[in-house]
């Protein structure tokens, strides 16, 4: 996390993190001339990094929950050759079962 953060600040810092999960009690160790950053910065990064991994949960259980590609093709398929909508229907239910939030 303090890592992305760092990387989130700076996307050319050449960093190692040790224990990158506790601000508090973590290692930075800035490599390359990398211009180090205050730990208020990072903190503040990291809950930002926090915010926007947790709006975007509905994203990673859709993408878990989806057919697979194969199957959506086959079902599109089906679904011209009989007129259903089977697939339009299973995308529909794994967006109502995971709404943006």
């Amino acid at each position: 996390m303090i890592t992305k953060a760092i990387l989130s600040i700076n996307p050319n810092a050449k960093v190692n993190v040790i224990n990158d999960e506790d601000i508090d009690n973590c290692t930075i160790n800035w490599l390359e001339g990398t211009t180090p950053i205050a730990k208020a910065d990072i903190e503040a990064k990291m809950v930002e990094v926090q915010e926007e991994y947790d709006a975007n949960q509905y994203k990673r259980d859709r993408a878990t929950a989806y057919p697979s590609i194969q199957e959506q093709l086959d079902m599109q398929y089906w679904d011209k050759v009989n007129g259903t909508t089977n697939w339009e229907d299973a995308i529909a239910k794994v967006k109502l079962d995971n709404p943006k939030s």
